[in-house]
């Protein structure tokens, strides 16, 4: 696009006058024209003097000034085709008559009718005579044109529009970014206060006892229900038995071993004592009664184990790993290997059949029965959990069971206690029941032991049994007691031998502690021949439902 305008009538002999802007164009371009030094009568119109072609930029023509004549003749001058004329505009001419004085500019002649004509072809602007200087060159940054672009063009709409989207990502990204910490922060929170609530509920918060703590407290105190059986270990190489509980707490979920030494006192049928191994090498016939009587138990039945069907239910589980205190050595004459000293041991059945029923010399009987005791929680940890599956492994022991107890509840009593002992010490323990010299009940073991393991109590008498009665003798004279002994069987009773005490007391005392259990002291007492003064309700030291301690006063009937 050319921006220059080339008034050609500036060339003239006119040219030092000035150029005014006198209009614009139909396309906002600036349109320049010349102010005559002397008046003039113009016979144009505005198209002649200011032409334009409206179908593209036309060139206004010049035609340089002749130079005056003395005679002032007339003058004639013939526009040139205008500025941007189209094919409807004519060539006008006009007159001009130089004037002695300068008198009023006469009105404008009617302008005549144009004739058709071409456009010329727009000639290039040249010098004017006589005129050094040459014709002004407008460049486009000049004007400010109708359709030049504004702020709202498209580049600056798309312009904005990325500064506006990129100033949106940014804070969608911040956004964003603020809500992850939050989620984290949340998330946080939840898994601590989720841990805390979980070591509370499972008790192991410092100073802070949780439910489940509390209904295991409130179970222990209430009644439980427990399934037990006992078990007589023979040993056909060496001789000798040992003989041990296993407890199935249902009410607490625990379980738990307690091992009887041989020298624990048994009621017989003929009231006398015995001991409780040579009970069991007797054919242990009527044991189990024995031991109800002592413990105040229920035992539910009798799993005779000897020693090869030991070996062979460790060798079915895979051998068992236990740690051993003491150094086992091989026997040639009993065929049984060597075992090694140190913590978590593999056992094969063998090997776990000679740390079983190992005993040093000089060692007490408890040593060996707290090796049995390992054993045991050793194989209990390999047994399955699946009660079919465990009856499955007796069977395969091929061991011929006592009628008391067949495979499947065997089985299915294994099968619980081994869910107990892979839960370690806090759900299963093994204990050896004290007892003194004389084959009775320690006031720890039947405190500890028996009434918080084995729930032992008189409430373990039937209803319209005779009532179990223990004595105990305070008065230093052996045939004070066993004249009371005789007088309570002869009176129907249970006998239950409460041994001896400690120290001598001087007057005779009859316990009970429940307040049904009330009138049978009575009586008791009056078989004695003792009043019913010395009848009190307190905690028996004996495991039976009516305690009589003797003390000095007492004399036999």
């Amino acid at each position: 696009m050319n921006d220059r305008q080339d008034p050609y009538d500036r060339y003239d002999s006119g040219a030092a006058q000035e150029q005014q802007l006198i209009g614009y164009d139909a396309y906002g371009r600036p349109v320049y024209g010349q102010v005559p030094a002397q008046p003039a009568q113009y016979e144009q119109s505005y198209e002649q003097q200011y032409g334009y072609d409206r179908q593209g930029y036309g060139q206004q023509a010049y035609y340089p000034q002749q130079p005056a004549t003395p005679d002032y003749g007339q003058q004639e001058y013939t526009q040139a085709p205008g500025y941007g004329y189209d094919e409807q505009h004519a060539q006008q001419t006009q007159q001009w008559i130089p004037q002695q004085a300068a008198p009023e500019p006469p009105a404008p002649a009617p302008a005549a009718q144009p004739q058709p004509q071409r456009p010329a072809q727009v000639p290039e602007p040249r010098r004017a005579e006589g005129d050094g200087q040459a014709a002004p060159d407008y460049r486009t940054e000049q004007f400010a044109f109708i359709d030049q672009p504004d702020e709202d063009s498209e580049d600056v709409i798309d312009w904005l529009k990325f500064t506006e989207s990129r100033t949106e990502r940014r804070e969608e990204a911040r956004r964003r970014g603020r809500n992850r910490v939050v989620a984290l922060i949340v998330v946080l929170a939840l898994f601590v206060v989720g841990g805390v609530g979980y070591l509370w509920y499972a008790g192991k918060l410092p100073f802070l006892d949780g439910p489940g703590q509390k209904k295991d407290s409130a179970a222990a105190a209430g009644p439980q229900k427990r399934d037990m059986i006992v078990v007589h270990l023979h040993n056909t190489k060496k001789g000798g038995t040992s003989t041990a509980l296993l407890v199935d707490n249902v009410t607490t979920k625990k379980g738990a071993t307690v091992l009887l030494p041989n020298t624990l006192g048994v009621p017989k049928d003929d009231g006398t004592a015995a001991a409780l191994g040579k009970a069991v090498e007797d054919g242990g016939v009527g044991v189990r009664d024995s031991l109800d009587s002592v413990l105040g138990t229920h035992i539910g039945g009798t799993w005779r184990l000897d020693t090869p069907f030991l070996e062979n239910l460790v060798e079915l589980v895979g051998g068992i790993e236990t740690d051993t205190d003491t150094a086992v050595p091989a026997d040639d004459a009993a065929k049984t290997p060597a075992v090694s000293q140190g913590a978590k041991q593999h056992l094969s059945g063998a090997m776990a059949v000679a740390y079983a029923t190992y005993r040093g010399q000089g060692e007490p009987e408890a040593k060996q029965l707290d090796r049995l005791g390992k054993v045991l929680y050793g194989v209990l940890r390999k047994v399955p959990g699946d009660p079919k599956s465990a009856t499955v492994t007796v069977e395969s022991m091929g061991q011929i069971l006592d009628p008391s107890l067949n495979a499947q509840a065997l089985g299915a009593l294994l099968a619980r206690l081994g869910e107990h002992a892979k839960e370690g010490t806090d759900a299963y323990r093994t204990d050896v029941l004290a007892v003194k010299p004389d084959g009775t009940l320690t006031d720890d073991a039947n405190k500890n032991v028996v009434k918080e393991v084995l729930g032992g109590s008189f409430t373990a008498a039937q209803a319209g049994t005779a009532p179990r009665v223990g004595l105990k003798d305070a008065t230093g004279d052996d045939k004070t007691q066993v004249a009371a002994k005789a007088a309570l069987l002869n009176g129907g009773y249970t006998f239950v031998d409460g041994g001896k005490a400690d120290k001598t007391q001087p007057a005779t005392q009859i316990t009970y502690q429940d307040d049904a259990q009330r009138a049978k002291a009575v009586e008791v007492a009056k078989t004695l021949g003792l009043p019913e003064t010395v009848v009190k309700k307190g905690e028996n030291a004996v495991n039976a439902d009516v305690v009589v301690t003797l003390g000095k006063d007492y004399k036999p009937s």
